[in-house]
């Protein structure tokens, strides 16, 4: 019975991973990635604390009578660092480090009343803060929770005025309400900085978008991140849609992209599955057709050789006929398909291609239907966070639909048609292309000095990262334009 339940289970378990969804999309962040964000995060979170406001401080020690107010914290020297919790997140730690305040003092003994400046300094400044990474609803990165621990050892209080020196005695009593009052500010506003404010910087990252008028990408994660003691890794659904019939998509057989590496910042892998549901989908959309009508001119030489090729055809249908000029239509009769191996990268496209005769003010005559089967090798590059492909027609092969012997006298048209591709279909496609499609990453960060790899069923693209503009910089641009009114303030 016992081996029967262990059966079972293991059955079930097996079932549910042959059925998970694969990722057309991977990005692994890796411990020189972290590296180059330790900076960037010390400075935000200092910028942070020196937004802490403190209320105003009353109290009685005897004969004393005491108001503290005007709190400003004027110098932080932190010992950072930011490293991977692994499961559940990151760990952004400070050690050993010291905050410098200013304020204002006014105190009452007996008769004598002084007030003046305090500078004040917290030393010994410990935080312990862990963000806790998940997939939230819509499939985006978010910081879900945040367990925050801080503590000040010290803090020494040094007045100025007349009286400065004789109010040093009570300046424990002063700095120990202030110590309780700073710890208890430190935490809630790391909270803030990072539930409202970089779950802002997270909303930058597409999730599903549209990329131009014909197709939508869908970013989504898959699952929660998988986070490591030397990385953090997300699987992305990484599939292009249809804008008019969104529902419509492309089944994910590929096989999942793997990466291994963790040399470079960052590492973006794409399946098969990401290029096909792209060509797909624009096939569905319709750009293929307007971008042959918008391309296709037939050249002179090219006319007179189907002229001649077809001179048989055209007497036997009508002679007059030999009047009017050709035309050739062409038209994808089915989605291309990418195939990624480790020599590259190739997409293949089949066309139908009619000759036709275009006698004025009558329909269209068709002198011959072929076959066109293209294979163009794909080029991928990364420009910031913008992937794109390059297109070159390496093979071309057109045959007959009708019989063996009328594809023997296609031949002589393989050369002319390859050239008329080469020189006004292609240039096309490539320029549209060029634009690319934005990868998931926040605003403000960019791809440099990547490599790209080619694998049996994949692409991998190691990159280092570039910060573009501040974090603040980021989320006080992407506040701007929403109405989080307490955000605001708490940035400014």
């Amino acid at each position: 019975m016992g081996l029967l339940k262990v059966s079972v289970i293991f059955l079930l378990s097996l079932i549910t991973m042959t059925l998970a969804e694969p990722p057309g999309c991977k990005i692994r962040i890796t411990n020189r990635g972290l590296e180059m964000l330790k900076a960037e995060t010390k400075k935000f979170v200092e910028e942070e604390l020196s937004n802490i406001t403190m209320p105003e401080m009353r109290g009685k020690e005897g004969r004393f009578q005491y108001t503290i107010k005007d709190v400003k914290i004027t110098e932080l020297n932190l010992t950072s660092d930011l490293r991977f919790q692994p499961d559940v997140g990151l760990l952004f730690e400070v050690q050993n480090s010291s905050i410098t305040l200013n304020f204002q003092r006014r105190i009452l003994y007996w008769l004598f009343y002084d007030e003046g400046a305090i500078n004040a300094s917290a030393e010994g400044v410990n935080i312990f803060t862990v963000l806790h990474l998940i997939k939230d609803k819509d499939g985006r990165l978010k910081i879900s929770n945040v367990t925050c621990d801080a503590f000040i050892t010290k803090m020494r209080a040094r007045f100025s005025g007349t009286l400065g020196r004789v109010y040093d005695f009570i300046g424990t009593f002063l700095t120990t309400g202030m110590r309780f009052v700073l710890n208890k500010q430190i935490c809630p506003a790391l909270n803030h900085a990072a539930l409202v404010l970089i779950n802002q910087l997270l909303e930058t990252i597409p999730v599903r978008t549209e990329v131009d008028s014909y197709v939508g990408i869908d970013y989504s994660l898959l699952n929660d991140p998988v986070v490591t003691e030397t990385s953090l890794d997300m699987d992305f659904r990484g599939m292009f849609y249809d804008l008019k019939n969104e529902n419509e998509t492309l089944v994910n057989y590929a096989v999942n992209p793997v990466v291994r590496e963790y040399d470079r910042m960052i590492y973006l892998s794409l399946s098969e599955y990401f290029f096909d549901s792209g060509l797909f989908s624009y096939f569905k959309g319709g750009l293929q057709k307007q971008l042959l009508l918008d391309s296709f001119q037939m050249p002179k030489d090219l006319e007179m050789l189907l002229r001649t090729t077809y001179l048989g055809t055209i007497m036997m249908l009508n002679p007059a006929l030999m009047e009017h000029p050709l035309s050739l239509e062409l038209e994808v009769t089915s989605p291309p398909r990418s195939t990624i191996k480790t020599s590259g990268a190739s997409v293949a496209v089949n066309c139908n291609v009619k000759v036709l005769v275009l006698p004025p003010g009558k329909p269209a005559v068709q002198l011959s239907s072929m076959t066109m089967e293209g294979k163009f090798n794909a080029k991928v590059s990364m420009k910031g966070k913008r992937l794109a492909i390059h297109l070159d027609l390496r093979r071309f092969k057109i045959f007959s639909n009708q019989s063996a012997l009328e594809s023997l006298a296609l031949i002589p048209l393989q050369g002319p048609l390859k050239t008329m591709l080469q020189i006004s279909v292609v240039p096309l496609i490539n320029n549209y292309i060029k634009r690319g499609v934005q990868i998931p990453l926040p605003d403000g960060i960019d791809f440099i000095e990547e490599v790209v790899e080619y694998h049996n069923g994949y692409i991998i693209v190691g990159a280092n990262l570039h910060f573009r503009t501040g974090l603040r910089e980021i989320i006080e641009r992407k506040l701007s334009g929403t109405d989080v009114c307490e955000s605001l303030k708490h940035i400014r």
